[in-house]
């Protein structure tokens, strides 16, 4: 007789036997404790019984069979054992096979890994084969179930089977915006063990969750195996560690890393070497960052106009005009020349601080090189000079500009008609708005309502008004700010009929209005004795959902009183309190 007995993850006891004949239903008697997972136990029984105590005995052995497995379930979560040749085979002569069932294992994980509130899937996946689970993989994947799809692949690694490479993808991202950078990284260790190959974007998610996390040396290692995985770092890869290394003080480690990288055949990202030498700027200073230029450029990574303007805008911006005069020495010493891009961004930063003098100095060496100002130099000298209240200078500098044949954009254009409306000259503004007609530069929304604007504050209303059907008929759709700016001009010279037609042009283009205008509208008629306008007014109000308040009816009743209806004007407060929209004690006013 061959019995089998699986057991799963403790020592357990089984009854003992005796003189090779197993007493199934004996409770007193037991082995002692065995250790290992799957044990047999083989003997050799004569069978020379009758047929009818063989019957007996096999019904007797099968309902000890059946209590000797309620003690295993009770005893360790779970026991199977059943006859090896079935229990309908006939004895043969000789020898006779029973025993204990060897899918216990596989039962016991499936129980650890397909909880039934967890998988949609019946029974076990740790007996499927590769392409099953798979699927199942793919449609955890798909379900958003990420730790059961974990423990899947953690099966699967230890079946030797591979996973779908990019529900495996799937995972790690998900892991990382979840921030289990551990888990993903072991999947992604997992994944490439199998032969698949990472792509950049998971790569980058990776390393960054990694370095966003402080554990940098795990970034740098994930780092070194990517080439050998078939994905290479790139740029984004590379700055990602940098900075990190730079957030934590590691300067010195950040160059060293660059300059190996390099040494070990890394391309010269002239993107990285910009943003490490910004770095080594911010961090260590300006002269520490030459240094590191030179030193980057006998490692073959030389330095280009883009990597000087990066590092004359950082200093400017801090106002470090020395120190962006050393850089462009640098430059010069190498053989470079500064561009447009250059010398605009020390004219921006010169205007800024208010240094006109060294703006003209910066103007003249532009005008005797191969650089002359372009409609971006005018640009920012401009506004500069508008914004510190230098209008005169400002539009020299436009007379200037055309007549050295460089056309002025519809940005400097805006830029003089700001300044021309700050300043009161309305007039003057107009007539620039009027010459546009004659250019290739169009007016916009934005130089409407500069203009617009201008004239509200001046009181200009019927010019203000003009500009506004022009807009309207040049097909520029006014927008919130164009209206809210007719709107307070309006309000304060009590040009009620104007307010109302733009109420109504705002109300066919659909167009949002504010309580404080449809409030003024209503006011204003009741005021005039126009209370059935008022009415269509209040009407317009209620479609557009903007919920009237007590102010708005009480001047309406008001209306009604003073158009000579005061009965009528009564029975409305009255009807409204009953409605409850109005308080008994709301005088109409």
């Amino acid at each position: 007789m061959e019995l089998t007995v699986v057991a799963h993850k403790s020592i357990k006891e089984v009854p003992c036997l005796h003189g090779f004949q197993m007493d199934l239903a004996s409770a007193s008697g037991y082995c002692s404790p065995v250790k290992s997972r799957v044990f047999r136990l083989n003997c050799s029984i004569d069978c020379n019984f009758k047929t009818h105590s063989y019957l007996q005995w096999k019904e007797d052995i099968v309902s000890r069979r059946n209590a000797f497995l309620l003690r295993c379930v009770d005893q360790q979560r779970s026991a199977c054992i059943d006859r090896v040749n079935g229990e309908d085979q006939a004895w043969s002569s000789g020898r006779h096979a029973f025993g204990v069932e060897k899918e216990l294992r596989e039962q016991m994980y499936s129980r650890k890994y397909s909880d039934s509130s967890n998988f949609s899937l019946d029974g076990s996946f740790v007996g499927n084969d590769e392409e099953s689970n798979n699927e199942i993989l793919q449609n955890l994947c798909s379900n958003g179930k990420l730790v059961n799809a974990s423990r899947l692949i953690d099966v699967m690694a230890r079946r030797n089977q591979i996973p779908h490479f990019p529900s495996c993808i799937n995972l790690i991202r998900g892991l990382i915006k979840l921030d289990r950078t551990e888990k993903a990284t072991r999947f992604l260790k997992i994944m490439v063990m199998s032969g698949g190959i990472p792509d950049i974007i998971t790569y980058n998610m990776l390393v960054g969750a990694l370095c966003k996390k402080g554990q940098l040396k795990t970034a740098i290692e994930l780092l070194d195996e990517m080439s050998l995985s078939g994905c290479p770092p790139d740029v984004i890869t590379y700055n990602t560690i940098l900075r990190c290394m730079f957030e934590h003080g590691g300067f010195d480690q950040a160059i060293r890393f660059w300059k190996d990288q390099l040494k070990k055949g890394c391309p010269p990202y002239l993107i990285t070497y910009t943003v490490l030498i910004e770095l080594v700027c911010k961090h260590c200073g300006t002269v520490r960052a030459m240094e590191v230029l030179e030193d980057m450029a006998i490692e073959g990574c030389n330095p280009d106009i883009v990597t000087y303007n990066s590092l004359v805008n950082y200093t400017c911006k801090r106002g470090k005009y020395e120190d962006s005069a050393l850089i462009i020495y640098n430059l010069l010493s190498h053989g470079m020349e500064p561009n447009t891009v250059t010398y605009n961004t020390l004219l921006h930063s010169l205007c800024t601080h208010g240094y006109w003098d060294k703006v003209d100095e910066i103007l003249l060496i532009m005008n005797t090189t191969s650089q002359p100002p372009t409609v971006v130099t005018y640009n920012i000298l401009i506004n500069g000079l508008c914004k510190n209240g230098l209008l005169d200078r400002a539009i020299s500098f436009f007379d200037q500009m055309v007549s050295s044949n460089c056309l002025p954009d519809i940005i400097t254009y805006n830029t003089l008609l700001g300044a021309l409306c700050r300043e009161g000259m309305v007039d003057e503004a107009l007539c620039v708005l009027h010459s546009l007609n004659d250019t290739r530069c169009s007016p916009g929304l934005i130089t409407y309502n500069t203009v617009i604007d201008g004239l509200a504050k001046k009181g200009c209303m019927e010019k203000a008004m003009g500009l506004y059907g022009e807009m309207i008929e040049r097909r520029v759709t006014p927008d919130e700010i164009t209206h809210r700016t007719l709107f307070w001009g309006l309000f304060r010279v009590d040009l009620v009929e104007d307010a109302l037609v733009i109420l109504k042009e705002m109300n066919k283009r659909n167009q949002k209005i504010r309580y404080s205008a449809f409030r003024f509208v209503i006011h204003g008629l009741c005021k005039n004795k126009k209370v059935d306008i008022a009415i269509q007014v209040l009407e317009m109000m209620v479609s557009s959902q903007c919920k009237p308040d007590e102010e708005i009816y009480s001047a309406i009743i008001k209306g009604v009183g003073d158009a000579g209806m005061a009965e009528e004007a009564h029975q409305l407060h009255q009807k409204l309190i009953e409605l409850k929209v109005l308080g008994e004690e709301t005088v109409p006013r």
